[in-house]
């Protein structure tokens, strides 16, 4: 095991392999507060059911197991340091993002703990588990037959996608989903996960093995291969942006060469914007980033130049990055990444 890693610089840090960093959810309070939490909600609703937890490359919730995997990233301050600086966030970083991923983990974990996937009344709610999941999915925000919970309406993804935000709804406390989705189709499923549970939350689970997956002890890849791996996983699905349409935001007439350079202030807005349409579109912020460093690199190229004031400049930015990112989840659909 390595030591004092944290204190190291990064291109040193980056060529660690992960299972030498010696990371264990026990010295992570954060995420031990996050579980503490999730045990307590699932005591409240009189479970007998606890999912378990490890360090792994991501969260999920591999099918025969019923335990949840957290990033690794999270256990540790650094880390979480280097996640943020390649993925522009960090997922689960806060304690109630964490708290909302978890509580749809555990959706997962239930449902592979009391295999309620093969029950027949599951299967007319939810739909069919053997259903194959896709690489991409294609949303309909507007529909009220999924409840929203993780972004993307992720709920649209799966029937099990579909369950473990149902689920999460259903736990969160004080969440009031019977008057949050009153008139919703969406509200059958989960008055159908409220007597579900009900049901068997007495009851002790047909699947109680403590298995891991992909445990972060035993991942041999650098920080550097994971990234690298990351950031093209990511950035493959951001959207297209054309020459006409950089015209159309700036210029590149003489009357004003001697204004800032676009690619100057696309470059001192960035993180403004991108947390901007972020919060709109729903999108991670790495594919944002992907699309706004393309869009300064060939602003350069062409030699445009800003041509409004800065509040005219920021909105037009901000509504055409938003237009590509909506455009894209219109006709490509969203990747599966959680």
């Amino acid at each position: 095991m390595l030591r004092g890693w944290a204190k190291w610089p990064k291109e040193r840090l980056l060529a660690a392999r992960i299972g030498d960093l010696g990371l264990h959810i026990d010295k992570s309070p954060p995420l031990k507060a996050c579980i503490r939490r999730l045990n307590r909600e699932l005591k409240a609703r009189e479970f007998v059911f606890r999912p378990h937890f490890w360090l792994s490359n991501e969260w999920y919730t591999p099918d025969t197991i019923p335990g949840i995997a957290i990033p690794f990233f999270l256990a540790h301050p650094r880390l979480r340091k280097l996640e943020a600086e390649f993925m522009l966030e960090v997922e689960g970083g806060t304690q109630e993002w964490c708290m909302r991923v978890m509580r749809h983990e555990a959706g997962h974990a239930l449902l592979n703990a009391y295999a309620l996937n093969h029950r027949r009344d599951w299967q007319q709610i939810f739909g069919p588990s053997s259903r194959k999941y896709p690489e991409t999915y294609l949303p309909k925000p507007h529909s009220k037959s999924f409840v929203i919970h993780l972004e993307n309406w992720y709920a649209q993804a799966h029937p099990h996608e579909d369950w473990a935000e149902t689920f999460a709804v259903w736990l969160r406390p004080g969440s009031d989903w019977r008057k949050r989705y009153k008139d919703w189709p969406a509200l059958k499923k989960l008055e159908y996960v409220d007597r579900l549970m009900k049901e068997i939350r007495d009851k002790p689970p047909m699947l109680r093995n403590r298995r891991t997956l992909e445990d972060a002890s035993r991942l041999k890849m650098t920080l550097r291969e994971f990234y690298k791996e990351k950031q093209g996983r990511y950035g493959a699905d951001s959207p297209v942006l054309l020459d006409r349409d950089l015209r159309r935001l700036f210029s590149d007439a003489p009357e004003h060469q001697n204004n800032e350079k676009a690619s100057q202030y696309l470059r001192r807005l960035r993180r403004e914007i991108i947390e901007i349409v972020g919060r709109w579109t729903s999108e991670y912020h790495y594919r944002i980033n992907e699309v706004l460093k393309d869009m300064t690199t060939r602003c350069n190229e062409l030699n445009l130049r800003v041509a409004r004031d800065d509040h005219a400049m920021k909105e037009e930015i901000i509504a055409c990055l938003t237009a590509l990112v909506m455009s894209k989840l219109h006709s490509g659909g969203f990747h599966i990444t959680l």
